[in-house]
């Protein structure tokens, strides 16, 4: 099934753009750029072109950290045991270690928990108490998680264990009262702070510096990689963290990053928020879908070469292991799609199968959605209980439709674009039902078209070496923050076409005045269309050429559209 997509091109505000180009000395093109990132004066400019660690929040003003912060002093005092829950993905793996070392530090006696995905899922479980009371914990620290997991808290302070939440997930009951004896998450009605969209590892490290009253510029690492892994906005001060994070993970990595960089294959390269996101994340989350995440957790923690080389193997490992399931798997998927899926009738893909590893649905559901633009849901059916995996499009809110759905399911949790659940086996087809008849009343028919946002129309003489290297200002790129996407029109092809590995497709392209050399990552299937066009126009994203030609301008390719 191919999609057409929306093409958003930015209405260009002459003024604005005049009024940055004359005061913060930039092009009129880095100028548009802001202000398509919603930025309208130049302060806010100046502020994300240059961003200083003093722009960060002070960790002070989440309304229940002086209570979180007397209960670190009272277990510090009395010499009482603290536990860490933490989560088994890279955000959580990563706040787990940010603050395990720092109340370490402070001298605590600190033990840590992490549930297995497959055998205990995601959040506070019946097996936490347990586990507290087994080690004599009194006070009880949950880091990217905790938020609704109203029973499990109630049931620890029963037994007279403090509970302290950091955590940056929604509140599926934005009214309910928490048990915890302290709430440190942004999206709580009560919050008080100023910015919602920090990471896990982001609110963890918010307490760890309150906690210190240092700013912790060295732990900037692990901020980094656990807020691109868990694809939360990079604006604010995420944009800040991520982008400090990234120097010191490209110039000074601890021994067990530094371990899978090299095992990685990105040694001696300049570390970006995409290396981040499709390299290094998966190789951590591996572990905990393949295995268990304590071994990532080592791997993160390691401060002797020999062991970290030898734990960065295993996480390979495992990312080996997880690439081919979840291959096979995708496969089975689409086999089920085309058997049962009319997309006439279904908004949403709903589909399940026996005994799917339980480790991967969310990365199926994600490449499902890419390849559909439908909203995904992949379900693992085994015994009664099935677990089940979500991924979403822009305009449609999945919390909000699970909570609308929740009869049918026994837990769900998440964010609007990616959720988790837990449902019988016989409820899946009228949960199906139901999802999808809510689906045809909120989603339109061009909400099911993919969009590009693209932030300019130009001619291929406006792009030089110069503005290009304005761009890296424009750093770290993701969510919220995405690569300048150009349009040009009525362009025609020069010369050879060439395939070249992974079905990449190398070009020339020209507007009658002036020639550039065009890539595309996997469009070889376009080969044939622009050998036989007239004319094309095309959305792409300029770099330089830092291997042949250096300086020279070329345009990676994102959409190639027909005249």
């Amino acid at each position: 099934m191919q999609n057409r997509k929306i093409l958003n091109i930015a209405s260009p505000n002459i003024h604005l753009q005049g009024v940055f180009s004359n005061e913060l000395g930039i092009s009129k093109i880095l100028a548009q750029i802001l202000i398509n990132r919603g930025i309208n004066n130049i302060k806010e400019a100046e502020k994300f072109l240059h961003t200083d660690l003093n722009h960060l929040l002070d960790p002070h003003s989440f309304s229940d950290m002086p209570h979180a912060l007397h209960l670190i002093k009272k277990a510090l005092k009395n010499r009482q045991k603290v536990m860490i829950f933490g989560d088994y993905d890279v955000d959580g793996l990563t706040a787990l270690t940010l603050l395990k070392a720092t109340l370490s530090k402070i001298g605590l006696n600190v033990v840590h928990y992490i549930p297995h995905r497959i055998k205990e899922g995601y959040g506070l479980n019946k097996n936490t108490l347990h586990f507290a009371k087994q080690k004599g914990a009194k006070l009880l620290i949950t880091v990217d998680c905790g938020t609704n997991s109203h029973e499990q808290i109630k049931e620890l302070r029963r037994s007279n264990i403090d509970v302290i939440v950091t955590d940056h997930h929604e509140p599926l009951n934005k009214e309910a009262r928490s048990d915890a004896c302290a709430v440190i998450n942004p999206k709580m009605k009560n919050a008080n702070y100023k910015y919602r969209d920090l990471s896990g590892v982001g609110v963890a490290y918010k307490l760890c510096q309150a906690i210190t009253g240092e700013m912790l510029h060295g732990d900037l690492d692990l901020v980094s990689l656990g807020t691109i892994a868990d694809v939360v906005p990079l604006t604010g001060e995420n944009r800040v963290m991520v982008k400090e994070g990234l120097l010191i993970l490209s110039q000074d990595p601890r021994p067990g990053l530094k371990a899978l960089v090299e095992i990685s294959g990105i040694k001696d390269k300049k570390i970006t928020s995409g290396f981040v996101g499709y390299i290094l994340g998966p190789r951590i989350n591996a572990s905990g879908r393949m295995d268990t995440a304590e071994t990532a957790l080592a791997l993160l923690v390691s401060e002797a070469k020999e062991e970290a080389a030898r734990l960065a193997e295993i996480v390979e490992a495992h990312n080996r292991q997880r690439q081919k399931v979840e291959n096979k798997i995708l496969e089975e998927a689409q086999d089920l799609i085309d058997r049962e899926i009319n997309f006439k009738e279904h908004k949403i893909i709903v589909i399940a199968k026996e005994n799917w590893h339980q480790g991967v649905l969310g990365i199926v559901a994600s490449k499902l959605v890419d390849r559909f633009y439908r909203p995904t849901i992949v379900i693992s059916k085994t015994c009664d209980l099935c677990k089940g995996s979500g991924r979403s499009i822009k305009n449609f809110d999945l919390l909000q439709a699970l909570l609308e759905c929740k009869e049918f399911l026994k837990t769900f949790g998440g964010h609007s674009h990616a959720a988790g659940l837990i449902i019988a086996k016989d409820s899946i087809e009228d949960f199906r039902n139901k999802i999808n008849n809510l689906a045809k009343e909120k989603l339109l028919l061009e909400d099911l078209l993919p969009s590009l946002d693209i932030d300019m129309e130009l001619k291929l003489s406006q792009l030089n070496a110069e503005i290009i290297r304005e761009f890296e200002d424009l750093e770290p790129f993701g969510t919220g923050n995405p690569e300048p996407l150009f349009y040009t029109r009525n362009l025609k092809l020069k010369g050879e076409l060439q395939i070249l590995g992974r079905d990449t497709l190398k070009f020339w392209v020209t507007d009658g005045h002036t020639t550039s050399c065009a890539i595309g990552f996997g469009m070889a299937s376009f080969k044939e269309g622009l050998i036989q066009a007239h004319a094309f126009d095309l959305v792409y994203s300029p770099k330089l050429d830092n291997w042949q030609d250096e300086g020279a301008v070329i345009l990676e390719v994102e959409d190639v559209f027909f005249r």
